[in-house]
């Protein structure tokens, strides 16, 4: 399946592994680029030593191109960034910051640079700072997410009508039928990441990855705005933060409620009434844990008879 973003990335099909906080260790990188797709190291859940580990292992288990995703409100960016060129990783998707800040240094270092983006303002910002591609990722996604609130579905046509670079949608997207319709919008490939956080080689606990299945439609809600938007699944902890809402709360107050580390207890530690369990919409058609070449398979699978039977119409 060639086009601008598997040619872009040297793989066979346009499908990106969303480069997840607490999930995406090496294991799941290296399982979803064997099988054609690209495959991210999330490097924000990750000490920067820790990070070059992963991405060691990962060259160990996939000769395939692979890649590592860096929030940019990272503390410790530099070492991360060092860490990047020193390991020779050639592909870099950068979120959560201005694209100007570190996109030329990647690219003189020769590493094709993606960035993530929630609206056509910052999609053109990103594209006159040179990146090669943006990822569009709607709010039905989950984890930290553009305060607009623009859905995949209205987002990608938006964007794709401005831009001259690839377009890669994200949010809602984990079936065959999603790729598909996300491309027929404009998209040129896809990234997905619920569906890979319920597979074997995910590095979530188990019992997170057993939430995601139970995930029914209206579980979870973008909530924190205030600190950074962000899509959480109902529990004790959001509910605690809506109580909090209710006083009309400080920003000092959501900080001191969040605390440190709530990501890691709910979606790591497997801690699901005080931890920060982030997962998209799309969990509500996640109904099973399987091994990544599996969900693969089936995304293929589906995509293909989904457009053949739209061609016989």
């Amino acid at each position: 399946m060639q086009n601008k973003v598997s040619n872009l990335f040297n793989i066979q099909y346009p499908i990106i592994q969303g480069g997840m906080v607490w999930v995406s260790g090496y294991k799941l990188a290296s399982a979803v680029s064997n099988v054609g797709g690209l495959g991210l190291i999330g490097a924000g859940s990750m000490y920067p030593e820790v990070l070059r580990k992963h991405i060691q292992k990962c060259k160990k288990a996939t000769k395939k191109p692979f890649g590592v995703n860096v929030p940019m409100l990272y503390p410790e960016i530099e070492k991360i960034m060092d860490i990047i060129v020193e390991e020779e990783v050639k592909i870099v998707f950068t979120s959560a910051g201005n694209p100007k800040t570190w996109t030329s240094y990647l690219k003189k270092k020769g590493i094709t640079v993606v960035h993530v983006v929630s609206s056509v303002k910052f999609a053109l910002k990103a594209q006159s700072a040179g990146v090669d591609a943006v990822v569009c990722e709607g709010f039905e996604a989950g984890g930290h997410n553009g305060r607009e609130e623009t859905t995949t579905f209205t987002l990608i046509p938006m964007v794709k009508e401005h831009l001259k670079i690839p377009v890669i949608a994200a949010g809602g997207v984990g079936s065959g039928r999603g790729m598909l319709a996300a491309m027929v919008l404009g998209a040129d490939g896809v990234q997905i990441g619920s569906r890979f956080a319920a597979t074997e080689e995910s590095s979530a606990h188990k019992n997170f990855k057993q939430t995601i299945v139970d995930v029914k439609d209206g579980d979870t809600q973008l909530t924190l705005k205030e600190l950074a938007p962000v899509r959480l699944v109902k529990n004790k902890f959001y509910n605690e933060v809506q109580e909090l809402y209710q006083q009309k709360p400080t920003l000092e107050a959501l900080k001191a409620l969040l605390g440190r580390a709530r990501a890691k207890k709910g979606m790591f530690e497997g801690d699901l009434d005080n931890g920060e369990l982030e997962i998209g919409q799309i969990a509500g058609l996640i109904h099973q844990i399987k091994h990544v070449k599996e969900v693969f398979n089936e995304i293929i699978e589906e995509f293909n008879e989904v457009k053949a039977f739209i061609h016989k119409l």
